[in-house]
């Protein structure tokens, strides 16, 4: 059910049925972020953001370069040099000097950093399953396929029309 205060209740039946599926698509999107959001802040008193940033120093345990951080996140540097002072406050992550670069640090999650971002991983992912509950399996299979085609197709097009 639409909301007046989502994007796609600027649609109209006139729009090109584009420009309806991107609302759509948009729309979706921010109503799962929003849940998100609100639950990692109730139940982990975190924000998205510093769960981002954790993700992706969990996938890259050797960790990463503030710079690295920034253009993974696509938020700028001040913002990640924010982040990272405030959960390395917290002992959730750690900064390591590079051997061969001095001005440089590694920024890695620390034991307890990973442990706190595990639990909140598996929530995430039980969130996640539980707003999608209300589409079947098959229904879930083929909006994923749907939605792959969608990706190729707009990459395809964004490459030919930069």
């Amino acid at each position: 059910m639409q909301t007046m205060s989502d994007p796609e209740s600027r649609v109209r039946d006139a729009h090109h049925g584009a420009l309806r599926l991107w609302l759509r698509l948009f729309t979706c999107a921010q109503l799962v972020e929003r849940t998100i959001r609100v639950r990692l802040r109730r139940e982990y008193d975190t924000s998205l953001p510093r769960f981002d940033l954790m993700a992706q120093l969990e996938r890259n345990p050797d960790g990463l370069k503030m710079g690295e951080l920034s253009k993974r996140l696509m938020v700028t540097g001040g913002n990640i040099t924010g982040l990272t002072d405030q959960l390395a406050r917290e002992g959730l992550v750690k900064r390591r000097p590079i051997r061969d670069d001095r001005r440089a640090f590694a920024v890695q999650l620390t034991t307890k950093g990973k442990r706190a971002f595990d639990a909140m991983a598996s929530a995430h992912e039980q969130w996640v399953i539980d707003l999608l509950a209300g589409l079947t399996v098959a229904e879930r299979r083929s909006l994923y396929a749907l939605l792959g085609r969608a990706k190729a197709a707009v990459r395809l097009s964004g490459e030919n029309n930069p």
